[in-house]
């Protein structure tokens, strides 16, 4: 009876272990935490213009954004030229004191190779449109795919290939 009570109490343990984080919890202190992944984001919510900045509402997710990688060992933000871009990875380049580096989204080829160059995580922010091709370029086996009402899921890919998705809320 022991000897069961040992195996049904070593199967509860392995199974408790594979357990992931639920979708929306980045704990940094968890195994869901890569020190070489990439994490990927649309840009936030939007207000309407040619060139516009994120509304209230996404700037409020940006500074959620930011509170969620606080701990994962960025080195680097990217974003787009756009302003909704630049503001999205604003607040975490700031915390962590460093500058957002700008990428063109027509040569995702330079990008991979200059995050490619970088030690640590690093935050792209993207667009509906480019988000499930970087994150297939960055090694993801699963390709996201995005409409122009999808905001707030952060995608990171781990150095294994592995895709998981996050709610920044």
């Amino acid at each position: 009876m022991t000897k069961l009570r040992a195996m049904v109490l070593l199967l509860a343990l392995s199974l408790g272990a594979c357990m992931s984080a639920p979708s929306g919890s980045l704990d940094a202190s968890a195994s869901n935490i890569d020190a070489g992944a990439v994490y990927i984001i649309r840009h936030l919510q939007k207000a309407k213009g040619d060139d516009p900045a994120l509304t209230s509402e996404g700037a409020t997710n940006a500074q959620r954004l930011a509170a969620m990688l606080a701990d994962t060992n960025i080195t680097a933000v990217y974003a787009t030229r756009t302003r909704r871009a630049m503001e999205t990875g604003a607040p975490l380049a700031g915390q962590i004191g460093i500058a957002i580096t700008p990428y063109d989204p027509r040569n995702p080829d330079a990008l991979i190779a200059e995050v490619a160059a970088h030690n640590g995580s690093v935050l792209v922010v993207g667009h509906s449109n480019t988000v499930g091709d970087l994150v297939t370029r960055f090694g993801g086996n699963t390709a996201p795919e995005l409409t122009e009402q999808d905001y707030g899921t952060l995608f990171m890919v781990d150095e294994a290939g592995n895709v998981r998705e996050f709610a920044v809320e």
